[in-house]
């Protein structure tokens, strides 16, 4: 690893991973079912019928790649818990600042996703014969998700790069003493 620069690999995953995650979002929000109303004509009941449930599957997949983005990084970096300490500074406070924004970003992504396909998938498997209005899942839930996935994203990477700013410093080292001169005033 160079001079506070890091993995160029773990840059091109972690984005690739994300944009893929967004463009699982837009898909699902795109796909949503939808339901029309019909009438049986032998049993003379009103129902409703809804469209594919391929947007639970996209929102699925969008939860899965967001977190196996967040996985890989989280793993990389150890989670800041874990191996070397970093170096006092700027760098350290960006990179806990980043970290903190981007789990908050990351949390909020993957409730809207997976809150999104559970409604979805909800509505496109029970039928409801007492209402007269078919309930859909409501615009914008998959791209609220998609809004917080390029979040989490860019924070990512911040936080990425501010991290290994931060382990790749010289730690800071105290002046070193080559005698103990406590209480030993000199006399002339």
């Amino acid at each position: 690893m160079g001079e506070g620069k890091g993995s160029t690999l773990v840059f091109v995953l972690v984005v690739a991973l994300c944009l893929v995650a967004f463009g699982f979002s837009i898909a699902a929000e795109r796909r949503r079912s939808t339901g029309t109303t019909l009438q049986d004509p032998i049993t003379n009941a009103t129902y409703c019928v809804y469209s594919s449930d391929v947007a639970t599957g996209y929102g699925v997949g969008a939860f899965l790649f967001l977190l196996s983005s967040e996985s890989l990084l989280m793993g990389v970096t150890k989670c800041m818990c874990f191996g070397r300490p970093l170096a006092p500074g700027s760098d350290r406070a960006w990179s806990i600042i980043y970290f903190i924004s981007s789990w908050i970003t990351f949390l909020i992504a993957e409730a809207c996703l997976i809150a999104g396909a559970t409604k979805n998938a909800y509505h496109t498997k029970y039928l409801s014969a007492q209402t007269f209005s078919c309930e859909s899942l409501r615009k914008g839930i998959f791209i609220a998700g998609a809004v917080f996935i390029v979040a989490t994203m860019v924070l990512n990477v911040y936080f990425y790069m501010y991290f290994t700013k931060s382990v790749s410093s010289p730690p800071a080292h105290k002046a070193n003493r080559s005698g103990s001169n406590v209480g030993m005033a000199g006399y002339a």
